[in-house]
């Protein structure tokens, strides 16, 4: 949710930037004073239900009773507001670009900022689809057969493998002030609507459980930040990171038949992710910071990529600048993204209510996100890179650790 008051007073900066992204600043604007009434009025209410939480221990059964009573008729007036807004503009309103995103129009405009590594030089390089169901390590067939298209089979090796990453991660990460975390996969609808993941056709990619009220996670990071609703953080205790392992679901709606064989578009994957809760003025340094921990991943396991900074019109709904990782895949000849870190201000937070002490104040959290290891990504990046001529895989150096002494994978002897 974007800062209301501020747009307020200071309109021109705000439709400047919907413009930046490809949206019509005036008319957003011209919707705004509707909008505003409505999240007092909600605000109001949510309060009321914040301070009854507080008394209900305390009241007799009869008392107790009563107020839940009245506390559900709220719940049903807080709901109805919410879906009001959700309709509504400024809810269907992105979060600002940063003033050094760049212009542009689509992910062509998009800014190569660096190249890193070496390409192998590979007589006949394949692509890893291939490679993976000749090793038996990959099985899309019988995962079609299971579950239906865009699901598989992690075998033998490439199970292990995943699970190498996970704890190579671990070994880098962690040490440097991260929690690990495994987080629900299922969180609340006004949870996903709030990290922004419903608006701008985001719903289309969730799988919603009706009945429940309940979506499927499509990236940890959705679940993270609803970690700390409602609470008020010290200032010394920023920042507060998390690494967190979570399988991931998504109806990849919009690929339109693009890249339906293999586990590039799948519709469940598993991932780990990288989340911070920061104080304001310093959410670009630890953005920079997330990306350098990816590139430093990146280095350790030899996969050669770029850095690429998105353009204002590519950016996610609820990011303000985003630095994705493309691996040079060479089975392919061409770099395909496996990392992203985004900065979203204050968005995130000030829909959730996280705030920090300052003093005598409370002012709203940045929250920053970054990709460890999306898994089938990364294992693509491995089998392409680290192709053999004899068909089989080498496994990087760093892993090798983590594989039960295992250095390459091979294709089974055959009876």
């Amino acid at each position: 949710m974007i800062n209301l008051k501020d747009f307020l007073e200071n309109p021109e900066r705000y439709i400047a930037g919907f413009n930046r992204r490809g949206f019509d600043g005036n008319k957003i604007f011209l919707e705004l004073p509707e909008r505003s009434n409505q999240q007092k009025e909600l605000e109001s209410w949510q309060q009321q239900v914040h301070e009854a939480s507080k008394i209900i221990p305390t009241l007799s059964p009869a008392e107790k009773k009563k107020k839940i009573a009245e506390m559900k008729k709220i719940s049903d007036k807080i709901a109805l507001i919410k879906s009001n807004l959700r309709v509504g503009s400024l809810v269907e309103t992105p979060n600002l670009p940063k003033d050094d995103v760049p212009d542009g129009k689509n992910e062509e405009d998009n800014v190569v900022l660096r190249e890193v590594g070496k390409k192998p030089k590979l007589e006949s390089p394949q692509e890893y689809l291939a490679l993976a169901e000749l090793l038996g390590i990959i099985d899309m067939a019988r995962g079609s057969k299971v579950s239906g298209s865009r699901f598989g089979y992690l075998l033998g090796a490439a199970a292990q493998l995943e699970f190498a990453l996970v704890q190579f991660a671990q070994s880098i990460i962690l040490p440097a002030g991260f929690t690990m975390v495994v987080p629900p996969a299922l969180i609340k609808s006004e949870n996903m609507a709030a990290m922004g993941f419903l608006a701008g056709g985001g719903e289309r990619e969730t799988y919603h459980f009706t009945d429940d009220d309940l979506y499927l996670v499509g990236t940890s990071e959705q679940s993270i930040g609803p970690m700390h609703r409602d609470e008020t953080f010290n200032e010394e205790d920023l920042p507060k990171r998390y690494l967190a392992f979570s399988s991931c679901f998504r109806r990849e709606a919009g690929s339109y038949g693009k890249d339906t064989k293999g586990i590039i578009r799948v519709h469940q994957f598993d991932k780990l992710e990288m989340f911070s809760f920061c104080l304001p003025e310093k959410s670009d340094q630890e953005q920079e910071f997330f990306l350098g921990v990816e590139e430093k991943l990146m280095q350790k396991l030899e996969l050669p990529y770029r850095v690429v900074k998105l353009c204002a019109a590519d950016l996610g709904w609820s990011s303000a600048r985003t630095y994705d990782i493309e691996t040079w895949m060479p089975g392919q000849a061409v770099y395909r993204e496996t990392h992203s870190t985004s900065t979203t201000t204050d968005y995130q937070s000030r829909d959730l209510h996280i705030k920090v002490h300052r003093g005598e104040k409370k002012e709203f959290v940045h929250m920053i996100n970054g990709t460890a290891f999306a898994i089938g990504r990364t294992l693509v990046g491995i089998i392409e890179n680290y192709q053999q001529r004899d068909g089989s895989i080498a496994i990087p150096q760093v892993l090798q650790p983590f594989m039960g002494g295992l250095k390459s994978i091979k294709a089974p002897a055959h009876a």
